[in-house]
C-alpha cells in the first residue's frame, strides 16, 4: 500500500486524491485551532477498516447524523430522498424509514439528490431537523425544516416541510450539501460554485452570491413561511459592497463535507479540486479561500502570476495521483483509537484512501495515509461519543458502514 507522504511538507500541505479534469466531480467529485491539553502524544499509525454494522446495507448513502436526544440512534441520508434510522448497535440488522421526500428530490445528476441533514440542537423537545436537497423545475438547492411526527423521533412528517432557503443552481454539479449546527447554535451550510468546470460565472470570487460559500444563519425563530434571521456578527453584515449577509466564508469550489471540532470549535472543510489539487481548509469568518483564482495553494486562473493578496491558503492539499475527489471528515475525539485523538480524518471518493493529519501552531505537524480501501467514500459520520464512521456509496454492491480499527 502506497504511503501518502514520504516527507512532511514544510508549511502547508499534504497530498492525496485525483480528480480527472474532464470528468464530472462525483461525491465528492469533484488564530489556528488551540492545541487541546489532552491531545494524544501517540504517533499516527496505519489502520484497517471493518464493517461497523455487518447486518445492514443501504443504497446510496450520502450523509450521517446523530441527534443528541439520548436515544442513541443513527440516521443516514440516501441520495434518492430517504432518511433511514436504526439503533447505534453493532447487532442492528434492520433500518426503518424516518423521512421519505423522494417526491420532491431530484437525483438525476451525479451530484444531485438528498445531500445533507442536521438535527436541531433542541431536537429532543422540538423534533426539528433540517435537510439539504436538489430540486428541479427550476434547478435549485433547497434547505428545509421538517418535524418528527407527534414530536417523536421515530418518524418525520413529510408534510411538515418549511422551506428555509432556495438557491438557483445553474448546472447539475457542484451542489455542496453539508449542513451542521455550530457550537454557537447557528446553522451552517456549504454551497458549491454552481457547477460546470472552471467556475464560468465567477461565483467563487463573488460574495454577492451564495454560490461558492459557507453560510451561517439563525433558524431559532423560523416563521410560518420558513423565514430565518442573519446573525448580527456575520462578517458581511452592514459591510456594503453588495455581499450577501449570510456568507460566512467564500472562494470555495465544492465544499464536500465540513465539521466542527467538538473540543475546540474549529471549523474544518474539504474543498474538491478541479485539475490537480484537493484541499483542506480551516474556515474562519469573512475569509476568501481562493477559488477560482487558486486551486489549492496554486494559481488556477491565470495559471501563473495570480494575485494572492487577501487569499487564505489551505492548511493541507494533495495532488491528483492518489484519488480523484476529497471527502471531508472529522477531528477524532473518541476513546476507541487513542492514536488518532485530535487528528482530522478525511478520505477520497475515488481511491478509497483515508488519511489523518494533526495540525498545531498553524502547520501540519504529522500526516499519514491510514488505509487504502475499495470503498467509494461519500461521507463520514460522528456519533455522540466522538467515534467516526465511514459511508460507502458504491451502487454496484451492498454498501455498508465502516469504522477504523488498529492494524
Amino acid at each position: 500500500m502506497k504511503s501518502l507522504f514520504a516527507v512532511i511538507l514544510a508549511a502547508l500541505v499534504a497530498a492525496v486524491c485525483t480528480t480527472s479534469a474532464d470528468v464530472e466531480d462525483s461525491f465528492g467529485e469533484e488564530t489556528p485551532p488551540p492545541t487541546p491539553a489532552a491531545a494524544s502524544v501517540e504517533a499516527l499509525a496505519p489502520m484497517e477498516i471493518e464493517r461497523a454494522f455487518p447486518g445492514l446495507s443501504l443504497r446510496g448513502m450520502i450523509a450521517m447524523a446523530f441527534p443528541d436526544d439520548g436515544r442513541d440512534r443513527l440516521y443516514v441520508a440516501q441520495k434518492h430522498g430517504v432518511i433511514a434510522v436504526f439503533p447505534n448497535d453493532q447487532a442492528a440488522d434492520r433500518a426503518a424509514t424516518f423521512l421519505d421526500i423522494t417526491d420532491r428530490v431530484s437525483d438525476r445528476g451525479t451530484e444531485e439528490g438528498l445531500l445533507g441533514l442536521a438535527f436541531d440542537p433542541g431536537f429532543a423537545e422540538s423534533g426539528y431537523l433540517y435537510v439539504y436537497y436538489s430540486a428541479s423545475g427550476p434547478r435549485r438547492i433547497v434547505v428545509s425544516r421538517f418535524q418528527s411526527a407527534r414530536g417523536r423521533s421515530d418518524v418525520a412528517d413529510p408534510d411538515s416541510e418549511r422551506v428555509v432557503l432556495e438557491v438557483p443552481q445553474p448546472y447539475a454539479n457542484h451542489n455542496g450539501g453539508q449542513l451542521a449546527f455550530g457550537p454557537d447554535g447557528y446553522l451552517y451550510a456549504g454551497i458549491g460554485d454552481g457547477g460546470s468546470r472552471g467556475d464560468p460565472h465567477g461565483n467563487g470570487q463573488d460574495p454577492s452570491t451564495l454560490l461558492g460559500t459557507i453560510i451561517r444563519i439563525d433558524v431559532s425563530a423560523i416563521d410560518s413561511l420558513g423565514g430565518y434571521a442573519v446573525p448580527s456578527d456575520n462578517p458581511f453584515v452592514d459591510s456594503g459592497g453588495g455581499a450577501q449577509e449570510e456568507v460566512w466564508a467564500y472562494g470555495l469550489r465544492n465544499p464536500w463535507r465540513f465539521a466542527f471540532d467538538r473540543q475546540t470549535g474549529t471549523l474544518w472543510a474539504a474543498d474538491v479540486g478541479q485539475w490537480e489539487y484537493e484541499e483542506i481548509d480551516v474556515v474562519r469568518p469573512g475569509l476568501n479561500y481562493g477559488w477560482s483564482l487558486m486551486e489549492g495553494a496554486h494559481c488556477y486562473s491565470p495559471r501563473v502570476g495570480c494575485d494572492r493578496t487577501g487569499l487564505e491558503l489551505p492548511v493541507a492539499e494533495y495532488e491528483h495521483d492518489l484519488g480523484c475527489s476529497i471527502t471531508g471528515g472529522y477531528v477524532y475525539r473518541g476513546a476507541r483509537l487513542p492514536a488518532l485523538f485530535g487528528a482530522y480524518l478525511y478520505g477520497d471518493f475515488c481511491s478509497g484512501r483515508i488519511w489523518a493529519l494533526k495540525y498545531e501552531g498553524a502547520q501540519v505537524r504529522e500526516q499519514l495515509e491510514l488505509v487504502e480501501t475499495d470503498l467509494s467514500i461519500s461521507s463520514f459520520g460522528e456519533d455522540q461519543s466522538g467515534e467516526i464512521y465511514v459511508l460507502d456509496f458504491d451502487p454496484s454492491r451492498s454498501a455498508g458502514i465502516y469504522r477504523l480499527v488498529p492494524r
